[in-house]
Order: structure tokens, then C-alpha cells, then sequence
């Protein structure tokens, strides 16, 4: 199958930057190829190189290697060099959120700020500075895709059609697959317990008014790990993505201002603003938790055991019992888990958390698990029901169990048919330039080398 545009991973690009350092004695950098007003350079190369050959082998000659890496960033900047004769166009507070969000991704993968700045040898401002330009283009290359990728569309013969193209013995497995509906039971906090976690951050906001530094404070007591370790800050949000009690207040804040205390699913904050950009914000917080005492647990586990009888007794139906006594936002979804890798119903095991694939699996097709302890996505302390809603057996695709699958499949080939097909178009007319370095190169795609 020919090798087609691939995203370049910029956690990759930034990750070889301090190998490369070591190396600057050896690799005299120059722009290896030009695509219109963008180059590409030597060093981009071997940032590519370098990092897979460190972090998951390669096969291969180094010289085919490399020529492959060559092509994968002239497909990018094509893209690119179209992005900007279209006129197509990002945000700075685009940037700044999609480059918080990749650099929060990148501290919760190492631990810490403090190592993330250490793996690198970089401080997290100089990262700030390659990752901004990096996403930026990315963006401007994802938009671009997308508009080539959207217009196409497949009808139910190319579906035929294609899973006929498939030979017997290539046509893949189909794994187990589970379907799961759950009724959770959250425990309510007590009034007494509400009243000493915001005594506790009444105090640090006291503190914090009297002249202590708000990033040092929620580096102590903050009970968010995420930006607790960056002094308490976020990074950049839009409205809607935040919870709507903190963003009430938060939006109303100047910069540098410090909160009242706000109460929301997680707990209690206070918000400090750092910057605001239109309908986006920056701010720090602080967060205290407040905890489920064990009673008020063990309350919400009798609960769901009496509601449990229910079902057994086939007084009431475990769905009527989802939308009666839920308490998750699954209830508007009949009670049903959510893949968070795909964002369908259906899970592979894979895609299963350890502690529901644990109950899962001692469970028949429409049984009910007994009551299990949880943590809900805002860390607290429940209880939940759980039911075996489908599970099917492994099995080759076919067209009538997996419809669905197999036109997914089409329709991603014959994208990718459409982005090859876009290339070989805009790569005629484009000013393209290899150096003569790559000369002995087999590119998958034709280009046309000016002269």
C-alpha cells in the first residue's frame, strides 16, 4: 500500500531536540528541501531519525530511512504551502489552548513539570517556544486534510464492493466486544465535612491576599495533581469547558485577581486570573476536596443492594432502575459506558478499565453485577450496579454482524485514496526543490524538482 501523508508527532520532534545537541559537532544543519515558501532542514531529518531509532527500531537501510522521513515532511509542508494560498487561518488562543492541552499531556506522561524540564534539558518556556510554532503548523495541516477528508463519502455498494476486494484468509479478526450500562450511586457530602474544607481554604486565601505567593500555596495544598505542580495553572480554556460554577466566576475576574471561594462537582476552589483572550482564559486555582465519610459510603452501597432487589424480584426493569436512580450523566444515555478512545458504546478488552473489566467478566449476558466501589470522573467515592448488556464472540468480519466496521474501513481507504490523489495534483504545480543530497531517493510520489 503506498505510504501516504502521516502527521509528524511533535512530542517525537521535541524529545530528539537534547540528543541532537550532543550531536551538533557532527551534523552540519542546511535546508534539504524547499515546498514553496517552507523549508526543510537537515536537522528535521535526523530529529525524526534519531527518535526512532531510540524509541521503537527500525528496519531498513539509514539512507531509505531517511529518505521516507524526507517525504513524510514534504507531504506537511505541501499541506502547508496550501494552507497558506488558501488563506486558511488559526487563532493565537487556538494555539495557546491546543499547545497547553499537548503540554499538559506531556507532565501527566513523565510526572512532573520538574521532569519534563529535565528529560528535555529545556525550561518549560523554551519548550513553550518550539512547541507554539510546531502546533501551529500542525493545525494548519489538520485543516487542510480535513477539508479533503470531509468531502469524500461512501455509498453502501463501494462498502460491498471494497470487503469483496479482501481476500478470505486477509479478512480480519473481530475481537470480543462488550456493551455495559451501569446505575451509580454517589454518596452525599456532609454539611459538617463542606464547612471545614472551606474554613481550610479560607485560610490559604487569607494567606494569599496577605502577600503569599498563590503558586506556592497550590504547590503545598492544592488537591488537583494536574496543575498543582505548575503553580496551579491551567493553561488555556474556552467557555464551556470548565465547570460552570467556576466559570461564572472565573470570567468575571481582571488579571491577577483572587476569587471568592467557588464550590463545584469537585470541590471547592479559589481562582486567581492570569489572562484573559475573548471568550478564553488562563487562571490558577486551587483545589480542596471534600471526602465521603465512610458511613455516608456504606449508606449508597445499601442503597444499590435494595435497588438491586428490585431487579431480581422483576418488579422493575435495571433500565427503568438507570433512570429512576442513576446519579452519572451515563443516565441520558440508558445507563451505558462511554469508550473514551472511540466514543461509542462498544469496548474491546483493551479499552476496558482493569476494575470493570474485573466484574465484567464473571458476568452473562444480562446479569447484574452486586455493588462495586467506584471513583467517578471528579475522583469521589461511589457506588454502581453493572450489566452485561451485549458481548460478542471473536470472529471474522462479516457484512452482516459488522457493517458498521467494514464501512469505516472503506471509507478510510478511500480517504486515503483522495489525499493521495490531491497530492500527486498540487505537487505538479508547486515549487518544490530537493537538494541533490537526496538525489538517490525512491519516493512513493512523483515530485516535480524545479531547476
Amino acid at each position: 500500500m503506498i505510504k501516504i501523508f502521516r502527521l509528524i508527532l511533535l512530542f517525537m520532534l521535541i524529545a530528539a531536540s537534547p540528543l541532537l545537541k550532543a550531536q551538533e559537532a557532527a551534523i552540519i544543519d542546511q535546508v534539504v528541501a524547499v515546498v514553496g515558501k517552507n523549508i526543510i532542514l537537515q536537522s528535521d531529518i535526523e530529529n525524526q531519525y534519531i527518535q526512532m531509532r531510540l524509541q521503537r527500531g527500525i528496519s531498513g537501510s539509514a539512507e531509505s530511512i531517511r529518505c521516507g522521513i524526507l517525504e513524510d515532511l514534504l507531504f506537511q509542508k505541501l499541506m502547508l504551502n496550501q494552507a497558506e494560498l488558501d488563506s486558511v487561518t488559526v487563532t493565537e488562543v487556538q494555539v495557546e489552548q491546543e499547545m497547553e492541552r499537548r503540554l499538559r499531556y506531556f507532565i501527566n506522561e513523565l510526572g512532573s513539570q520538574e521532569k519534563l524540564e529535565a528529560y528535555y534539558n529545556k525550561s518549560v518556556s523554551d519548550i513553550k517556544n518550539e512547541l507554539r510554532r510546531l502546533v501551529k503548523d500542525q493545525m494548519l495541516v489538520e485543516q487542510v486534510q480535513s477539508d479533503i477528508m470531509r468531502k469524500v463519502v461512501i455509498t453502501p455498494e463501494e462498502v460491498r464492493s471494497f470487503f469483496k476486494t479482501i481476500p478470505k484468509d486477509s479478512i480480519p479478526l473481530v475481537p470480543t466486544e462488550y456493551k455495559i450500562a451501569q446505575i451509580v450511586k454517589k454518596p452525599p457530602i456532609s454539611a459538617d465535612e463542606k464547612l471545614a474544607v472551606k474554613e481550610r481554604l479560607s485560610e490559604i486565601r487569607k494567606r494569599i491576599l496577605a502577600g503569599e505567593r498563590f503558586t506556592t500555596l497550590a504547590l503545598l495544598y492544592s488537591e488537583d495533581p494536574g496543575s498543582a505542580r505548575k503553580g496551579g495553572e491551567l493553561g488555556f480554556y474556552g467557555r464551556g469547558e470548565l465547570y460552570p460554577e467556576f466559570e461564572a466566576v472565573a470570567f468575571k475576574l481582571k488579571d491577577g485577581e483572587i476569587s471568592e471561594i467557588v464550590e463545584t462537582e469537585a470541590g471547592f476552589h479559589i481562582i486567581q486570573m492570569i489572562e484573559r483572550r475573548g471568550e478564553y482564559l488562563n487562571v490558577r486555582h486551587i483545589l480542596l476536596m471534600t471526602k465521603v465519610s465512610p458511613l455516608s459510603l456504606e449508606k449508597a452501597k445499601q442503597e444499590l443492594d435494595s435497588i438491586s432487589g428490585l431487579f431480581n424480584s422483576g418488579t422493575m426493569t435495571f433500565e427503568e432502575g438507570v433512570e429512576k436512580f442513576s446519579e452519572d450523566p451515563s443516565k441520558s444515555n440508558g445507563g451505558l459506558l462511554l469508550n473514551p478512545y472511540t466514543a461509542g458504546t462498544i469496548f474491546e478488552a483493551d479499552n476496558l478499565d482493569p476494575q470493570v473489566s474485573f466484574v465484567i467478566d464473571k458476568l452473562a449476558v444480562g446479569e447484574i453485577s452486586e455493588s462495586v466501589p467506584m471513583k467517578t470522573e471528579d475522583g469521589k467515592d461511589a457506588y454502581r450496579l453493572m450489566k452485561l448488556v451485549e458481548k460478542s464472540t471473536p470472529h471474522k468480519a462479516n457484512m452482516k454482524d459488522d457493517y458498521a466496521r467494514i464501512q469505516t474501513w472503506a471509507l478510510q481507504q478511500k480517504q486515503q485514496k483522495a489525499v493521495e490523489a490531491w497530492i500527486r495534483s498540487k505537487s505538479k504545480n508547486a515549487y518544490v526543490d530537493i537538494h541533490e543530497s537526496f538525489a538517490g531517493c525512491t519516493f512513493d510520489f512523483k515530485w516535480k524538482t524545479s531547476e
